[in-house]
């Protein structure tokens, strides 16, 4: 409960006390008296109430799990400076900025980054990434206990209590776990989406490079 919320509580209990002293130690008992009985009766009881719709409206935040993984940061070998500089900003301002414990981003098949708290275990994409690349838009579980399949971001960290999975195109997804449950905002939201559409930029010309590279001469 906030503090401004415990004095306003405190403050109808107060009330309500000296109006029941008042009135047992009234020597008669007159209409004014009684008036003033009632008002003071309402006055705490309105207090207690805008307390209580005080703490409704400022709810507790929910605790930060004790996650059982280990930090570090891996990056896949063969990417390009670009690749790696967009990968490295990318991920270090979602670490900080946000509520986020870790990141995943996945294209191809493969892993490119891992950073936060990590695993080693291989990372297979189930239904939840799926549908997020059906709909080519961000799916957040904002409180993973409440859906079904979320066993398929265990690989990411086992146990996140919340996720966000953001597709890039049809070739990969981000994955971005938090600490705690509804850890992240709307603005957290709107960030990590931007960021997954740059990142997907700038994946695919890198690509395309590669695969004109590989290609057959011209005739």
């Amino acid at each position: 409960m906030p503090a401004a919320a415990r004095i306003t509580l405190s403050a109808g209990v107060l009330v309500l006390v000296l109006a029941v002293l008042n009135g047992f130690t009234a020597a008669t008992i007159e209409p004014s008296l009684q008036r003033a009985e009632v008002i003071a009766g309402l006055a705490g009881v309105g207090l207690m109430l805008v307390a209580v719709l005080w703490t409704r409206a400022v709810p507790r935040a929910a605790e930060a799990v004790a996650l059982s993984a280990e930090q570090g940061f891996v990056l896949k070998p063969d990417l390009t400076e670009a690749e790696r500089l967009e990968l490295a900003w990318g991920s270090q301002m979602l670490l900080t900025a946000t509520s986020a414990a870790t990141i995943l981003v996945a294209w191809d098949g493969e892993v490119l980054l891992r950073r936060g708290l990590i695993s080693d275990s291989p990372f297979h994409p189930g239904a939840i990434c799926s549908r997020a690349r059906e709909q080519q838009q961000l799916v957040s579980l904002v409180k993973t206990a409440l859906y079904p399949g979320r066993e398929e971001f265990d690989s990411v960290v086992p146990q996140l209590p919340a996720v966000m999975v953001h597709p890039l195109g049809q070739r990969g997804w981000v994955v971005l776990g938090g600490w705690s449950e509804r850890c992240f905002t709307r603005a957290d939201e709107r960030w990590f989406s931007g960021w997954c559409e740059r990142l997907r930029t700038t994946l695919e010309p890198a690509c395309a490079s590669s695969e004109g590279l590989d290609g057959p001469p011209p005739g």
